[in-house]
């Protein structure tokens, strides 16, 4: 950020920040007025694996109703964590006490190897990407994202960062003139600026279309490979199995379940589903339930199955309408503990 840079910031955060705020801006614009970008991922400063969230015990309460409760999760540095769960949860709240918002009532959590509430320490170290930024509507994207970056107390070329999301061409415009798509990448832009050691994405591609989902993985692909960490949480649950190294499954203010997307999904079946071609004497399967019109057949060796169903479909001279197989999928998973007591 050049001198010109900052002196603009603070001029923005006289006009769009309360007094205290203002003071603390201006205390990390003042820290340095070295213009050489400082990234918080210092080259060689950890090794990858080290635990950069560490909860044990976590427990969080609103009144009687115990929101998170007992929660352990670790995270490791240069690691894509998808922390995902069923509505209430306690996935919200679990995210405002690593992000330093909230205090535990119980329990221990450590973050980036300290207490995540410690503001003067964690600020210039994490990134955050919430649902709703808050970006002021009056400013325009070039003049948001020197102003976010100002509060970070990273330092980086605002040119830089919004071509690394692809909103250059936008640099001036107000905004209130972007797509919700185009404000997203504001937002990311803003979370990565300075290349932080851990960065928070809450729903990040809501908005985007695939291009533009592609291009915001590709940008995460490259920081995680710099050493930086991420914590996803999301919705597209697909977004989730194909990007993350291990996902979190919350339910009830636990992690019930976690791992790879092949430990969640070990040990699942597999289903075969068709239209009935009339009585199925002599079917050689067992069904398993109905749905919808549809027969359903659960295996756990669907090559061999599906082969004898083929196999007796065409003994029979019967058709086997709207035949389909579907492969146990995180979806699936997911489904299963919503369904849990």
């Amino acid at each position: 950020m050049t001198e010109h840079d900052r002196c603009h910031a603070a001029r923005m955060a006289r006009r769009h920040y309360p007094s205290s705020a203002r003071r603390e801006i201006v205390e990390v614009m003042t820290n340095s007025i070295d213009t050489t970008p400082r990234p918080a991922v210092a080259p060689g400063s950890a090794e990858r694996g080290d635990a950069v969230i560490s909860t044990h015990g976590l427990r969080c309460s609103y009144g009687s109703f115990t929101a998170v409760d007992g929660l352990d999760l670790t995270v490791h540095r240069g690691e894509l964590y998808a922390l995902l769960g069923t509505n209430g949860a306690g996935k919200t709240t679990t995210l405002e006490v690593l992000e330093g918002h909230r205090t535990a009532d119980a329990g221990r959590v450590e973050v980036l190897g300290g207490d995540p509430t410690d503001r003067g320490r964690i600020r210039p170290r994490i990134g955050t990407m919430l649902q709703d930024s808050g970006l002021a509507p009056e400013l325009t994207v070039r003049e948001s994202i020197l102003l976010s970056g100002a509060v970070s107390g990273r330092d980086d070329d605002v040119d830089r960062v919004l071509g690394l999301v692809g909103v250059d061409h936008k640099a001036r415009a107000r905004v209130a003139q972007l797509s919700g798509g185009e404000r997203r990448r504001v937002d990311f832009a803003a979370a990565v600026w300075g290349t932080p050691e851990l960065v928070f994405l809450d729903e990040p591609t809501t908005g985007l279309d695939p291009a533009a989902r592609d291009a915001l993985w590709a940008v995460v692909a490259e920081l995680r490979e710099a050493g930086v960490t991420f914590v996803l949480t999301t919705h597209y649950l697909e977004e989730a199995a194909e990007n993350a190294d291990r996902i979190g499954l919350m339910h009830r203010g636990r992690i019930r379940r976690e791992g790879t997307v092949a430990d969640l999904t070990a040990g699942s079946t597999t289903s075969i589903r068709f239209v009935a071609p009339g009585p199925l004497d002599g079917l050689p399967l067992e069904v398993a339930r109905t749905e919808n019109d549809l027969v359903v057949i659960e295996t756990d060796d669907a090559q061999r199955d599906l082969g004898a169903l083929l196999g007796w479909a065409a003994d029979a001279d019967r058709p086997l309408a709207r035949l389909t197989v579907h492969e146990s999928g995180l979806d699936d998973v997911f489904r299963d503990l919503s369904r849990a007591s």
